[in-house]
């Protein structure tokens, strides 16, 4: 009883709705009444009656949903930890998919790799999920150490930083803070990343532990932990037996070589995982392998110990997302099937059951780019990908970003949450509270997508003024560029000829006049010839 008469305190302001519904079925009920109790109803009764009618059944259908948007927003300011001055934030209906609990109670997802394929997927991710475990390795060993790190003597971090910019709310502000180098004398050559992480380190007494700490004093979504603490080197044999030990010459050597890799190893071989590795893939609900180098990013982190078994005997779903181009001195000529055999080969079978594939238009200019630094678009042989016990999943993805071909992030955490949705529905979890804030949160991040799409297709319209008017189409839009470059050395080419047309046009009037003279003076020197044959 108590808790029934908890609804009529003022914080919860579901009063004013009580009273609107009764109201409204008072007037309902006075007009039902009316048509009744009346013997001839005249067209100003019936016109009043409909009126009280329409107006009472109104007012309950209003207060009947706003009592529910309230009850909503009642059952997350409940569970809400954010605070405000000591009391609970109050919250709105938007705090049901943007609010903070709700997305700590979201998928638990561990993405593994490195560079810039990681923080892509990361990217995506975060808008449905607080729940983010990226899996990097810290692989600069064997590299020439930057100044910062030679001064500070620090682990490499690269990946690692750039892990924690592509979790941040505000990536290009946490990028210019991590990577700023100081100009002042005393820390001429250092960067603020290292040293904050040093610091932290210090604190601590534990890299792994530095890094989570570092998450949450930075406020970023989901976490960062290194596939291993030990000093590992990522080591490559190529098929003439050649040894590569340092990382950045790998693709150098096998371009000078002419040879391809046979394996990828990491040395020492038994280095162990890093502390939270092994549990976050173990509680994992989605497991996200790739995109990234093939032999330098992805297959470093399955390599360390017991990291492949763990995936292996999770019960998660496990994606591997396929690279859009090949890598020049590692993938060359590679095809997906060759990319997933390449993984096989190194850990064996069942790493992932599902493979993400690009169908998207790419625009030839960037392509020819690529090409031109021997890189080329990863041929999508589906069959031998299926052949491996491995199902394809095809999505548009691919885009370009900064000049240069990239994954779509947006379309991978739709894909990927998608895919966590049709598991919930499978296990009979579509009237949970995880399956419903997810879907949720997936339908309004699918009308983004689908209305960034539509901006690019030709769909006509009319204006207030009646005229019609058309979009740009989305191949306009993508080879823009290409058709004005067309048209303009068109334009020149015409232009040109206007003038060779032009500059040639008194020349031949030259030649008109010069051969006009001579057969004039020709004509008159036969004359005279037959005057004198004549005498």
């Amino acid at each position: 009883m108590k808790s029934f008469f908890e609804w009529f305190r003022a914080s919860t302001k579901v009063k004013r709705w009580i009273f609107l519904i009764i109201l409204g079925v008072a007037l309902t009920c006075y007009a039902f009444t009316k048509v009744i109790v009346t013997e001839e109803i005249e067209m100003k009764g019936l016109i009043e009656i409909i009126v009280l009618f329409v107006l009472g059944f109104l007012m309950i259908a209003l207060s009947v949903v706003f009592i529910q948007k309230r009850t909503l927003e009642l059952f997350i300011e409940a569970n809400d930890s954010s605070t405000e001055k000591g009391k609970k934030a109050k919250v709105n209906m938007k705090s049901l998919i943007f609010n903070k609990k709700v997305y700590e109670e979201g998928p638990k997802i561990v993405v593994i790799g490195g560079g810039q394929g990681l923080n892509t997927v990361i990217e995506g991710l975060k808008k449905y999920t607080n729940n983010i475990t990226a899996i990097v390795t810290m692989s600069d060993y064997g590299d020439i150490p930057t100044e910062s790190r030679k001064a500070l003597d620090t682990l490499p971090l690269r990946d690692i930083k750039d892990s924690i910019v592509a979790l941040s709310d505000r990536e290009e502000l946490m990028k210019k803070l991590l990577n700023v180098n100081f100009k002042n004398e005393r820390l001429r050559g250092l960067n603020f990343g290292d040293i904050y992480l040093t610091a932290m380190n210090e604190i601590y007494g534990n890299i792994s532990e530095a890094i989570q700490k570092s998450t949450e004093v930075l406020n970023i979504t989901g976490r960062v932990i290194p596939v291993t603490l030990d000093e590992i080197t990522i080591c490559a044999e190529l098929t003439d037996g050649t040894t590569i030990r340092q990382k950045d010459k790998i693709p150098e050597i096998v371009s000078e070589k002419i040879e391809v890799i046979n394996r990828i190893y990491i040395s020492p071989s038994n280095c162990r995982p890093a502390p939270g590795v092994l549990e976050a893939i173990e509680e994992a609900e989605a497991i996200i392998i790739g995109p990234g180098s093939l032999y330098t990013n992805v297959l470093p982190n399955l390599l360390v110990k017991n990291v492949a078994k763990a995936i292996k005997e999770s019960k998660a779903i496990k994606l591997y997302i396929s690279n859009i181009m090949t890598e020049p001195g590692q993938t060359d000529n590679y095809s997906m099937s060759e990319h997933i055999k390449a993984i096989i080969d190194h850990i064996g079978p069942d790493v992932f059951d599902i493979c993400l594939a690009d169908t998207g238009e790419i625009i030839p200019e960037f392509v020819r780019k690529y090409n031109m630094e021997g890189a080329e678009v990863v041929e999508q042989d589906i069959s031998k990908v299926n052949s491996y016990g491995i199902k394809i999943i095809q999505r548009n993805m691919s885009c370009v970003r900064e000049d240069k071909i990239r994954h779509n992030p947006d379309i991978i955490a739709a894909t990927v949450i998608e895919l966590i949705c049709n598991d919930l529905k499978f296990h009979d979890m579509q009237n949970g509270t995880e399956y419903l804030l997810l879907n949720s949160v997936l339908k309004e991040q699918n009308k983004l997508i689908k209305k960034a799409a539509r901006k690019n297709r030709t769909i006509p319209y009319k204006s207030d003024k009646g005229k019609s008017f058309k979009r740009k189409s989305k191949f306009k839009a993508k080879y823009n560029d290409r058709f004005v470059s067309i048209r303009d050395s068109d334009k020149s080419r015409i232009e040109n000829r206007k003038k060779e047309d032009k500059v040639s046009k008194p020349e031949k009037q030259e030649i008109n006049t010069s051969e006009k003279q001579n057969n004039m003076e020709n004509q008159k020197k036969n004359k005279k010839k037959n005057k004198k044959n004549h005498k």
